[in-house]
């Protein structure tokens, strides 16, 4: 517990700290963002905002998990490895992408294929290590099995080693790529997907707490969890969390810098490694219910206008269409947070609920 406590402490710290040093560095570089015309009007006095500061959350989080071990003298585990690694891999692909729209002045980066395809290479190499490193007990950092709250009797290996591998890297791969676009399309206003993603990683250093106490490695029981590494992802959670925090104090409206999809990316990648290592997959498109919705909402428009020429929404995303309608936008994000808190909420109280009526 510890090391979650100086993992969260640490983080918010670097990145409270270090947020306004990399917005000197950027505005001297002429690094702004580029704000599309077709968009709310109310956006364009946005245009030249700092971006990439999704860079500060990541180095704050990579950083503050480092400190926190040698702090506590505890080596890091493979769980915590691979998911830093697919957050700092989703990172480097946002990072790429923000820098092209800067240096050409274009609201495109990189192409659609481009960056699916380094999305899905990170994807790959992370879902194929995943299921590598078993410790003494033989439980790798994730697991064959499709989980809810812990692993379900529905497996991808069924069908052999090799076919049951590249089963499990498409599944990985497909919640990896749902959630790091639904994190990028939520993150249009000011503090707005900051706001959403600390939430659900503080939901996942509950989780993961939780299930290091009821861990079948140390506390064997009927309802015990198979999650192998489960303390380090706490603490690998809490760094995000903090790291997010303090980005949010810079990033709330009116916003001094932006994540870019440096930041969107790589806290989808986190969000999506932290549900595989834990044993939660299903359950993250609850507490992560925010990004979904506005996900459906870019869906459902294009799925529209394409057949019946109409479009559902004044303008997708979600958030866009209450601008549209008259909301001001500290009404949007904030009425958004409380929607995203009942969702993280919903979350907790199933994943509790599973472990209580299991034990009865």
């Amino acid at each position: 517990m510890k090391g979650v406590l100086l993992a969260a402490t640490f983080s918010l710290i670097i990145s409270l700290l270090g947020t306004p040093l990399f917005i000197k560095f950027l505005e001297r570089r002429g690094y702004g963002q580029f704000i599309r015309d077709d968009g709310p009007t109310s956006h364009h006095t946005k245009r030249g905002t700092p971006t990439m500061g999704g860079a500060v959350i990541i180095a704050a989080t990579v950083v503050a998990y480092a400190v926190a071990h040698l702090l506590t003298l505890t080596p890091p585990t493979a769980s915590g490895l691979l998911v830093l690694f697919l957050m700092v891999g989703m990172g480097v692909v946002g990072f790429l992408d923000d820098f092209i729209k800067i240096s050409k002045q274009r609201s495109l980066g990189l192409r659609s294929r481009e960056k699916l395809l380094g999305q899905a290479l990170v994807g790959v190499i992370f879902a194929v290590l995943a299921l590598q490193f078993p410790n003494a007990q033989y439980r790798t950092p994730a697991s064959p099995f499709i989980s809810f709250v812990r692993d379900t009797n529905i497996s991808l290996a069924f069908a052999g080693t090799i076919l049951g591998v590249v089963l499990f890297v498409v599944w990985a791969n497909l919640m990896i790529a749902g959630t790091t676009n639904g994190v990028n399309l939520t993150d249009g206003l000011d503090g707005l997907a900051t706001g959403v993603s600390t939430m659900v990683f503080g939901a996942y250093v509950l989780i993961s707490i939780w299930t290091y106490n009821q861990n079948c490695q140390t506390n064997p029981g009927i309802k015990c969890y198979e999650v192998r590494d489960s303390h380090d992802l706490a603490l690998v959670a809490a760094a995000g969390m903090g790291a997010c925090f303090g980005f949010l104090w810079w990033n709330a409206t009116p916003a001094k810098i932006f994540m870019g999809d440096t930041g969107s990316l790589a806290l989808g990648g986190a969000l999506a490694g932290l549900a595989i290592t834990t044993r939660t997959e299903i359950l993250l498109i609850i507490l992560g219910g925010m990004f979904v919705l506005e996900t459906l909402s870019v869906v459902a428009q294009v799925a529209s206008f394409k057949s019946t020429g109409k479009r559902v929404l004044r303008m997708a995303p979600l958030h866009h269409h209450f601008e549209m309608v008259g909301w001001n936008e500290v009404t949007v994000v904030v009425r958004f947070w409380i929607i995203a808190g009942l969702f993280v909420a919903l979350g907790l109280g199933l994943f509790y609920a599973e472990w209580v009526v299991g034990s009865q």
